[in-house]
């Protein structure tokens, strides 16, 4: 009974699976992949760049799983599939630039309290470039694995 009820606990408040729904975060989360998300996350330690937060989506009230990219006062833009931070090029080595070749966005300034969220998959992501920054009080949660880095 104890174990029981220490594992409803854990999911309602610590830790649960989710179901990515769509190929947004691909290759490094293709659809169908199962992620845990660590519900305390945010409310522990700062959200860092590269961390995969969990929030709920604008575009159709899903959970949606993105990277953060950058946080209030900061400008982001993407030149010819490259991201851009306050200026300076951004190395991300799990982003296939081939497969988003002749991307551009920006440059915004992302507001104070805000974070800008990408999909891996520039090409085929609805994201922070649709709807906007994300309220850091709306992260619901980080990636805790597989790992967000």
């Amino acid at each position: 009974m104890v174990l029981a009820v220490g594992l409803l606990a854990s999911r309602l408040w610590l830790v649960e699976p989710v179901t990515v729904s769509s190929d947004s975060m691909a290759p490094a989360l293709p659809k169908g992949s199962v992620v845990l998300m660590f519900k305390p996350g945010p409310l522990l330690g700062p959200v860092r760049a590269g961390d995969l937060v969990v929030f709920t989506s604008p575009e159709d009230g899903n959970p949606a799983v993105k990277r953060a990219i950058a946080f209030g006062g900061q400008s982001v833009a993407i030149e010819d599939s490259v991201l851009v931070v306050d200026g300076v090029p951004q190395a991300e080595p799990g982003i296939d630039h081939s497969r988003i070749d002749g991307t551009y966005f920006g440059p915004v300034t992302v507001p104070d309290g805000h974070v800008f969220v990408l999909g891996d998959n520039r090409s085929g992501s609805i994201d922070s470039r649709a709807y906007g920054s994300v309220p850091l009080e709306s992260l619901q949660a980080t990636v805790l694995w597989p790992a967000g880095r």
